[in-house]
C-alpha cells in the first residue's frame, strides 16, 4: 500500500476491473481522476457533449457485455448525460457513470453547479450513491461494478465530490469484480421446454440482456432441433441469424401485421430474457395483461421482472444464455411444423420491398446495403421514420451486428457507430440517421475524426421530423406545425470535419459512394428523399 489521491485509487480500480476504454467530457470537478488515468493505458475518448459520451459508453457496454464507463462533470454535464443513462436502463445495458460533484465541504449550500444526484438520477438508474470518504472509494467502485452487471444489468451512478477525489489516503485495493453466474438445472429447463412443445401453436420470443455469440448458436440449434418459431423483441434482431428458417421477425414498432396476429394466436410463449413490454405487445393489445389467454413461460435473470406485467404460467430466474446451455441436447419437436413454415413465409413476404415515392427510395437503399455487407457490417441507428425501413429490410446474421436503442432515443446512431468502430476497427460500421436524428449529436463527428473512427453515415434527409410529421398528417391533416427542418450542406460539413461527403439524388449514385467509403475515412452519404416518403407504420 502507498499514499494515493482518490483519482489515482479510482483509476487503479478501473484497471483492476479490466476497463480498457472510458468516454468523457472533462470537467474541473474530476481533475484528480484525469490525473489518475494519466498513469494507465486506459484509453480516454474525449467527446463533445455528455449525451454523446453516455451513448458511446452504453454502446460499448452492449458490444462487450462489460460495463461501459463514462466520466461527466457536475450540474449541466450530469444532466446532459441523462439521455444516455435512460437508454442504458431501458436496454438493460451495464454501465458505470462517474459524476464530478461540488466539494463535500460546500454541499447543501446551492454551490456552483450543485445537484442532488441521489434525487435526480434515482428514477433513471439501478443505483446512485455519493462517496463521502476517500478511503471507501474501493468499496463503492466494487459495488457499482457488481450492481451494473447483476440481475437485469443497467446503469449505476457514483457522485464524486471534488475534495474526496483530491484527498490522499493509504487504502488497499479490492480484487476484480466477478458477477455471480447462476446455473440452471437441466431437468427443470427440459420440463419447461416439454410444456411448451405440448401446445399446438408455441413460439419462442428472445430478447433482453446477457446474450452472446454462443447463446445465438444455442438458440439456432434449439430452433433447428425442435422446429419452434423464433421471434425477437424490438431492436434485438441480431440474436439469431435472420436467414435461419425458423426466424419469423421482430416484435418492434411497425411490426409485420401477420406476426402481430401470430403472437396473438399463439397458445404458448417461451420468453427468453425479454421483458415483453409495450413495444413487443403493441401497447399491451396483442396480449392482455388481465387475461393473457395463453401459457407464458418466462425466463429472466431478475426476479422482479417476472410477473411485473404478465403473470407467468411458470418461470425461472436465470439468464437466457444459461437456460439455453441447459437445453443442449434437447430432442423434442413441435407438433405441427406447418405453424413455423407459415410464420417464416409471412416474414419472407414482409421482406419484399414496398415502393415509396421519389428517385431515392429508402427500401431499396437499405436492401442494397444489407446485401452488400451480408452481415459483415455493424449497423447502428437512432430513432425516426427512416428506422422503420432499417428494421424491416436489414438482415442480420452475426450477434452484435445491430446497435439501436430500445428506448427509441434520437441521436443514438452516431455515438454508437463511433464506439462500435473503436471496438471493431476492422469491421465496416454503417450508421443510419435521419436529418433530425443526426443533428442531435452531430458534433461527435469531431470525436470520430480525433480518434480515427472511420464510419459511414447514411443520412435520410427529408427535411422534417419524419415520425412526428407522419402522426401529424394522420391526426391533423393539412395543419403542419413544428415539424419542418433546415439542413446544412452535408458535403461541406463532412469536409469541415476532415471527411468526405456524397449527395445521392438517384439510386445509381449509392454504390460509388459506398465504394469510396469502403476505402476508409469518415464518409457522410446524404440521401435526398422525397418529402412525401414517409413510412405508413409507427416508427421509432
Amino acid at each position: 500500500m502507498s499514499m494515493r489521491h482518490g483519482g489515482k485509487i479510482l483509476a487503479d480500480h478501473l484497471a483492476i476491473n479490466g476497463v480498457r476504454r472510458v468516454f468523457s467530457v472533462p470537467g474541473e470537478s474530476f481533475l484528480a481522476a484525469l490525473d489518475g488515468l494519466y498513469d494507465h493505458a486506459i484509453e480516454n475518448i474525449v467527446c463533445r457533449q455528455e449525451g454523446g459520451a453516455a451513448m458511446m459508453a452504453e454502446a460499448h457496454g452492449k458490444l462487450t457485455g462489460r460495463p461501459g464507463v463514462v466520466f461527466v462533470t457536475r450540474g449541466p454535464g450530469a444532466t446532459n448525460a441523462a439521455s444516455g443513462l435512460h437508454v442504458a436502463m431501458q436496454d438493460s445495458t451495464p454501465m458505470v457513470v462517474f459524476v464530478g460533484q461540488v466539494a463535500l465541504a460546500d454541499r447543501d449550500r446551492g454551490a456552483f453547479q450543485e445537484v442532488d444526484y441521489r434525487r435526480f438520477f434515482s428514477p433513471l438508474v439501478k443505483w446512485v450513491a455519493e462517496v463521502e470518504t476517500t478511503a471507501r472509494l474501493p468499496e463503492y467502485i466494487s459495488r457499482a461494478f457488481h450492481i451494473a452487471q447483476s440481475g437485469r444489468p443497467g446503469p449505476v451512478v457514483l457522485a464524486l465530490p471534488e475534495d474526496i477525489l483530491s484527498a490522499v489516503v493509504d487504502v488497499p485495493d479490492l480484487a476484480p469484480v466477478k458477477p455471480a453466474a447462476a446455473g440452471v438445472d437441466p431437468a427443470r429447463a427440459h420440463a419447461l421446454l416439454d410444456r411448451l412443445l405440448a401446445h399446438d401453436r408455441p413460439m419462442i420470443v428472445a430478447g433482453g440482456p446477457g446474450w452472446g455469440a454462443e447463446a445465438q448458436a444455442d438458440l439456432e440449434a434449439l430452433a433447428t432441433t425442435t422446429g419452434l418459431p423464433v421471434a425477437v423483441t424490438f431492436r434485438r434482431q441480431d440474436y439469431i441469424d435472420n436467414a435461419h428458417p425458423n426466424y419469423i421477425g421482430d416484435l418492434g414498432v411497425g411490426m409485420n401485421p401477420k406476426l402481430a396476429q401470430r403472437l396473438r394466436a399463439a397458445d404458448a410463449l417461451l420468453i427468453l430474457g425479454a421483458r415483453m413490454g409495450e413495444t413487443a405487445t403493441n401497447g399491451y393489445t396483442l396480449i392482455d395483461p388481465a387475461a393473457p389467454g395463453k401459457t407464458i413461460l418466462h425466463i429472466h435473470p431478475d426476479p422482479d421482472e417476472i410477473g411485473a406485467v404478465y403473470q407467468p404460467s411458470d418461470s425461472l430466474v436465470a439468464s437466457a444464455p444459461a437456460f439455453l446451455v441447459a437445453l443442449r441436447g434437447a430432442t423434442g419437436q413441435i407438433r405441427d411444423a406447418a405453424w413455423t413454415r407459415a410464420a417464416r413465409t409471412d416474414y419472407e413476404a414482409w421482406q419484399v420491398p414496398q415502393e415509396t415515392p421519389g428517385a431515392v427510395k429508402m427500401e431499396q437503399v437499405v436492401r442494397m446495403i444489407s446485401d452488400r455487407y451480408a452481415g459483415r457490417a455493424i449497423v447502428t441507428n437512432g430513432a425516426g421514420n427512416y428506422a422503420a425501413f432499417v428494421h424491416r429490410y436489414t438482415r442480420y446474421h452475426g450477434y452484435r451486428s445491430q446497435l439501436a436503442p430500445t428506448s427509441g432515443s434520437m441521436g443514438y446512431g452516431l455515438p454508437a457507430a463511433i464506439a462500435a468502430k473503436l471496438e471493431n476497427p476492422h469491421r465496416p460500421v454503417i450508421c443510419f440517421a435521419g436529418d433530425g436524428c443526426l443533428q442531435m449529436t452531430i458534433q461527435e463527428l469531431s470525436t470520430a475524426r480525433q480518434f480515427g473512427a472511420d464510419i459511414t453515415v447514411i443520412i435520410a434527409n427529408n427535411g422534417r421530423y419524419g415520425t412526428i410529421r407522419m402522426h401529424q398528417e394522420n391526426h391533423y391533416p393539412g395543419r403542419v406545425s413544428g415539424t419542418e427542418l433546415f439542413n446544412p450542406d452535408y458535403s461541406q460539413l463532412a469536409a469541415a470535419y476532415g471527411g468526405t461527403g456524397h449527395r445521392v439524388t438517384a439510386l445509381d449514385q449509392l454504390s460509388p459512394a459506398l465504394d469510396a467509403a469502403d476505402k476508409g475515412g469518415l464518409h457522410l452519404i446524404e440521401l435526398c428523399l422525397d418529402p412525401m416518403m414517409l413510412s405508413t407504420t409507427r416508427s421509432l
